[in-house]
């Protein structure tokens, strides 16, 4: 059992206390050289880095079949989560190892935003491809996943800023300071994803409305019932990332305190309900992938060159026909 060494005091009384590390470096969450909020599962860990790397490799795999480069995404965020479970197993037997566990921390909290990421850039791809309009309710496809993606950027920067904070070795402060940066980042994401699913909704509805009138066109018969089990694909992971936002703002809401807040400080709930739900969301999109519903380069948002070209004939053409009335009037005279 761990035995205090040393008092850590700046006044009369101590703040922490410096304690001998147990077995594989553990010491409780108020030492003073605590890195952990809790004694990380060695077995846990391996048998998760084991699953991420093979949906890691899965969806490597999927993307390079199915020629979607935009998949690199998804792939970030699975290897985000497969990097955070191999530092975690080898930060469990060695838990005075700082490193290990801040970027296995900062890792674990922020993959999910990229699963977040390919969900708006799979669904404006979906809209592009399948909706007559290529727009819902005058948002265009190529604007909806472009400005939702980089609302995701912003809700990335504030989360990573808050997590930084997060080390169980940071002064109380910083660790308040960086609790409610952390805090304000993911509520902005769960904001964000309810006004993303207004959107799906929409688009849902108005290729329903388009299939029972028998107006769909090629591009979205070929997918056949596909892009409907795509859409609820895509229902699905967003419901597991706000799961796993309301069971981060209830960690942190109560504060980082033993007695009153005991999330922090069990294991079991970061991977029940952070580390499952994000192993199932990037499941789903392996078992129901994009590619299998968005195929040919008319799926693709058009690329820098192909818009530059596309402006260049519009304006030529623009300039044509101000010339051919400027000569009808010349002729007219």
């Amino acid at each position: 059992m761990a035995t205090p060494t040393s008092t850590s005091t700046s006044t009369s009384e101590p703040t922490c206390v410096t304690i001998t590390p147990g077995k594989y470096g553990y010491v409780p969450p108020e030492a003073c050289n605590s890195q952990w909020n809790y004694s990380p599962s060695f077995a846990s860990a391996v048998a998760l880095a084991v699953l991420f790397g093979i949906l890691t490799l899965s969806h490597i795999v999927l993307a390079f079949l199915h020629r979607k480069p935009f998949c690199w995404v998804i792939i970030m965020g699975a290897t985000w989560e497969l990097t955070a479970f191999i530092l975690r197993s080898l930060g469990s037997h060695n838990q005075q190892n700082g490193a290990y566990a801040v970027a296995s921390q900062i890792l674990f909290l922020l993959a999910p935003l990229w699963i977040n990421a390919f969900v708006y850039m799979t669904a404006g791809r979906m809209v592009y491809t399948l909706h007559p309009d290529r727009k819902v309710w005058g948002l265009k496809a190529v604007s909806m996943g472009k400005w939702f993606v980089w609302l995701d950027v912003i809700c990335f920067i504030i989360q990573a800023a808050g997590g930084m904070m997060l080390n169980p070795g940071s002064d109380a402060n910083l660790m308040n300071i960086g609790t409610k940066i952390y805090m304000s980042g993911t509520g902005a994401q769960q904001f964000f994803i309810l006004l993303f699913l207004v959107l799906i909704v929409r688009f849902h509805f108005d290729i329903l409305k388009v299939q029972r009138q028998g107006l769909l066109d090629d591009r979205a018969k070929k997918s056949g019932r596909w892009w409907l089990f795509l859409t609820y694909t895509l229902y699905a992971v967003l419901a597991l990332i706000t799961m796993r936002i309301i069971f981060r703002l209830a960690e942190f809401s109560s504060g980082i305190d033993k007695a009153a807040n005991s999330l922090p400080f069990e294991e079991s709930y970061a991977l029940g309900l952070d580390a499952f739900p994000m192993l199932l969301a990037i499941l789903l999109l392996a078992v129901v992938h994009p590619g299998m519903i968005l195929k040919g380069p008319e799926s693709e948002f058009p690329s820098r060159k192909v818009k530059k070209a596309e402006k260049k004939a519009r304006k030529e053409e623009k300039k044509s026909l101000k010339d051919a009335k400027k000569e009808g009037l010349v002729d007219c005279a």
